[in-house]
């Protein structure tokens, strides 16, 4: 993939309708990108709900810190993230620049300084020039619409080659909400909760409580079972914010049989933010989905799933285009979990390759091969020790992701 390139793997761009209580806008205040627009502004509806899960790097940026504290109200009414500098490891000038943002974003809402939350992504280490945002804002603000969804997806990219957003509707009782969000996310990924932010928006009335809960398992299933590269960002911040507009029966507890039909959809956005995110890895040519079976726990095989996901060795022979099943069976064996080479049975593309400790007798490698050339790679492993199962998704490691990285400051 060329500098510049769409990603092959790149999904296009749904229809995303109008949610009740959100409206944004978006501007370019020249923090690092010339020409582009870098800057995001959303605006909440009074009594709007939010839930949040972040990395959990220990290094985190200030943006986050500043998330973290200002989830305890469960409550949001403006959202501001900008893209090209990250305000990653710089000190108190981080934290001044998250709280001059927040002052002049609450100021123009008309809210509390903790009712705004922030997202910043881009090069780690450098100062934020936050008044550049501070300038920008009461522009964005001049300007907040409630159709501009698109564009918003296009403000928080960085290496990205392609806008990610995803919508979704479901009936909670008589009426009819929706699920909407956007995300970026290229490189630096492997979520643990990628340089990956994910804003998912609802007009559905529900609690804090509820949406913390019902987000953090969904965020368990679909962008921690992701990963591009084994690094996981100091700012991965995912959001979910509830406006409350849609009249329905009333939710007050996760086990109200209303939650069901909205977490069913909010998982559904998840999961195709998640899917983008890999797909657009950092000069990607394949999607990989990898399938563990017959582990001793879940947890288990969810391990070994990243395992063969992170592997250098795996990613290049996906690359490549070679069907190097040894390689799956080492990092099979190298993630710390129970195993057993005599028992390991190792498919790809629903061929099986090797199974009792061996190659399967009269092998014929020509439709694995054939496989290994589409632009989807799937991969089955059966450890036949368990019942635990897990499924995670990776993409090929490529020279375009050096490309992209040894270049990434300059």
């Amino acid at each position: 993939m060329t500098a510049g390139a769409v990603s092959p793997l790149a999904c296009p761009l749904p229809v995303l309708p109008e949610i009740e209580g959100v409206r944004l806008a978006v501007g370019s205040a020249g923090i690092r990108y010339q020409g582009r627009t870098d800057l995001l502004l959303a605006e909440l509806a009074p009594g709007t709900q939010v839930a949040g899960v972040f990395t959990r790097n220990r290094c985190p940026g200030a943006p986050v810190d500043w998330c973290r504290s200002a989830l305890k109200s469960g409550k949001a009414r403006a959202l501001v993230v900008n893209a090209g500098n990250a305000n990653v490891f710089t000190g108190r000038a981080g934290v001044e620049a998250t709280t001059a943002t927040a002052r002049a974003a609450a100021a123009l809402i008309g809210c509390r300084e903790k009712s705004v939350f922030l997202a910043s992504t881009g090069v780690i280490g450098q100062v934020l020039p936050h008044q550049k945002l501070v300038d920008a804002l009461p522009g964005l603000h001049d300007k907040l619409r409630a159709d501009t969804w698109a564009d918003a997806a296009r403000a928080i990219m960085t290496t990205d080659t392609f806008a990610k957003a995803a919508t979704r509707t479901a009936r909670i009782g008589e009426t009819e909400i929706r699920v909407t969000g956007i995300a970026k996310g290229s490189g630096m990924i492997a979520p643990d909760m990628a340089t990956m932010l994910a804003f998912v928006f609802t007009d559905a009335a529900i609690p804090a409580p509820v949406l913390q809960a019902l987000l953090a398992r969904g965020v368990a299933g679909s962008f921690n079972r992701t990963t591009v590269d084994s690094d996981t960002s100091t700012s991965d911040t995912v959001l979910l914010f509830a406006t409350g507009r849609a009249r329905h029966k009333k939710i007050t507890d996760r086990s109200d049989k209303w939650v069901k039909p909205f977490a069913e959809a909010l998982n559904a956005v998840l999961q195709d933010l998640a899917l983008m995110v890999v797909r657009d890895g950092e000069g990607a040519q394949k999607l990989v989905r990898i399938d563990v079976s017959g582990a001793t726990s879940r947890a288990s095989a969810t391990r070994i799933g990243m395992a063969i996901a992170n592997s250098p060795l795996v990613k290049t022979a996906i690359a490549g285009e070679d069907a190097n099943w040894g390689r799956i069976v080492m990092a099979v064996g190298k993630a710390g979990e129970p195993a057993d080479r005599d028992r390991l049975c190792v498919s790809i593309g629903g061929v099986t390759m090797a199974r009792d400790g061996a190659v399967v007798p009269d092998y014929d490698e020509t439709p694995v091969v054939a496989h290994m050339r589409g632009r989807e790679i799937e991969i089955a492993v059966d450890l036949q020790l368990g019942s635990g199962r897990a499924t995670v998704w990776t993409c090929d490691l490529t020279h375009g992701y050096i490309d992209i990285n040894g270049a990434y400051r300059s």
